[in-house]
This record gives C-alpha cells, structure tokens and sequence, in this order.
C-alpha cells in the first residue's frame, strides 16, 4: 500500500499545476516537486531534480526524502490555513512505532519546525522559491523542479 500511495502521489504532483485553477484547493499553488531544503537547491530541471526530489506535495499528501530510508516520509495533511503566500500544514498525527528502544516516532517523520512533527510552515519567495522558516531540518531554500 505504502508504494501504491507513493506512485500515486508522484503522478499527482509531476502532473499538476504551479498556479491555483478554479476550483482548486488554497495550497495547489504549492503542488509539485521541490528540490533543496537540506542543502542548497541544485538543478531544477530534468531528471536529478524530478527523480530525487526533496519534499513534494499533493492535494492530500506532504511528502519528503529521508536521510534514513530510501522510502519518502509521507504525511497526510489534516488541515490547511492560509495567508498572502504562507500556508500552514497541520498533519494528521503519527502512531510511534514499535523497536528494540520502544515506542518510538521515526526520527526523520517531521521537519525540525518549532510547533513539532506535526506542523509545516510554507513561505512563498517567489513563484518558484519556497522556504520553511525556522524547520532546522530544511534550512535552505526550496526550488521547484520544472520539466524540460
């Protein structure tokens, strides 16, 4: 199932617009690919950018790249507010996992914000520039990878 909801979430996100349509959510402006965050962005165009993406985001899923698994991290998103190019994600709360340590959340399953795994803060810089302010997980901007 896991693959399943990730296959689908890369169709819906490479296939959608950057600008909102009619009709649309208020986060679709934000629907893609990004690359950068961790680092520095790179490439925004051809395949290092669509195939190594480092967080993409759908209508109802906010994925991204975990330093420890190969598998996206995915979290389903509950809730969305908006302002004048800001959105914030309230994510669906996840079920610690079972391990030699115990209960346990998976170290990578948020972003480093400061309102917890749970919580997103997306700045829009530009129409293809975003940041997470203050996620110390994703430091650097966030470029959207573009087709070619």
């Amino acid at each position: 199932m896991r693959r399943w909801m990730l296959v689908v979430g890369m169709a819906l996100a490479l296939g959608t617009s950057a600008d909102a349509q009619q009709g649309d959510p208020p986060h679709a402006w934000v629907f893609g690919s990004w690359t950068g965050g961790v680092f520095p962005p790179g490439e925004t165009s051809g395949p290092r950018c669509t195939g190594q993406p480092s967080v993409i985001f759908t209508r109802d899923v906010v994925m991204r790249a975990s330093v420890f698994e190969v598998p996206y991290r995915q979290r389903l998103i509950e809730t969305v507010a908006t302002a004048p190019d800001v959105l914030e994600f309230r994510l669906v709360p996840v079920a610690p996992q079972s391990g030699p340590l115990g209960a346990r959340l998976p170290p990578d399953i948020g972003f480093g914000c400061p309102g917890g795994p749970n919580t997103l803060r997306v700045e829009r810089r530009g129409p293809n520039e975003i940041v997470f302010p203050n996620c110390a997980e994703f430091p650097s901007p966030l470029l959207r990878c573009v087709g070619n």
